[in-house]
């Protein structure tokens, strides 16, 4: 298990150093992609978005259920929410930034587009280790067999990750198997055992992530979140993921079923 350093910083167009790296290893991280101030305000949203939804009894969006856990004081919270940008105009504002749409050339020849309305649309991910939390950490996945489960072949994808809070290597975090985007289908869909397995990997890599940072991953990649050592607060780690997506366009609405696959993760995760 290693750190990678990145220095790659995001414009309103990637280089060829950008693209070269991300094609090599499936994963880039860009520092700085919106300030601290900026994070703190998403994350205000955040808080609005899930006291509005818990005194609603909400229990999914679009078909796509919520994860709960609980806080220290044994209040109910949410820990995964999903299409927040569909409740917030700040957040839907984020998305229509023109450095993520910068994000698309990764996805050449394919033509993909940000998938606010499908999908899981943009994702909140609070992890936190504490006794009450039912979102501690992810173990081993690929993005790639949920469009197995939808009955259609795996088309390219991008997860971008804007992190929220500051997570050091060592406190944990996001981990990636660098390369395997170029996996054969037998080793993306039994390399390991989906959201079980929580092993350290000797080829694994992750990075210092910094609140503002973004991080952009293929969808094919082998990768997880690793529980942090610490407890309580200084654990927490809030990330919002945008889906960049190819394919032909499904939105969902508040009509749309929910798909099976999530009566396993909702066994597995925690």
């Amino acid at each position: 298990m290693q750190k990678w350093n990145s220095n790659f910083k995001l414009g309103n167009s990637l280089t060829e150093e950008h693209i070269h790296f991300f094609k090599a290893h499936g994963v880039i991280v860009f520092r700085n992609f919106i300030s601290p101030d900026q994070a703190a305000v998403y994350i205000e949203e955040i808080k609005r978005i899930e006291r509005e939804w818990l005194s609603e009894g909400r229990e999914k969006i679009n078909g796509i259920p919520l994860k709960f856990g609980k806080t220290e004081d044994g209040d109910l919270s949410i820990q995964r929410l999903c299409f927040a940008s569909l409740y917030s105009n700040a957040l839907h504002d984020l998305l229509q930034d023109i450095r993520l749409q910068a994000l698309l050339e990764l996805l050449n020849p394919y033509e993909g587009r940000i998938g606010e309305h499908e999908k899981d649309g943009l994702v909140v991910n609070n992890y936190i280790n504490s006794p009450n939390s039912s979102f501690k950490q992810m173990g081993w996945h690929t993005d790639s067999p949920r469009d197995l489960f939808l009955g259609q072949k795996i088309l390219p994808m991008l997860n971008v990750g804007i992190h929220l809070d500051t997570c050091l290597f060592e406190n944990g975090g996001l981990r990636v198997l660098p390369d395997t985007h170029k996996q054969n289908v037998l080793k993306l869909l039994f390399g390991k055992k989906y959201f079980v397995d929580n092993t350290d990997d000797e080829r694994e890599i992750g990075f210092d992530m910094f609140a503002g940072d973004l991080s952009v991953h293929d969808g094919r990649l082998w990768h997880r979140v690793k529980q942090s050592h610490l407890t309580g607060e200084v654990s927490r780690r809030r990330v919002m993921y945008v889906p960049i997506i190819t394919g032909k366009y499904k939105p969902k609405t508040e009509q749309s079923k929910t798909p099976f696959y999530h009566l396993f993760t909702k066994k597995v995760h925690g």
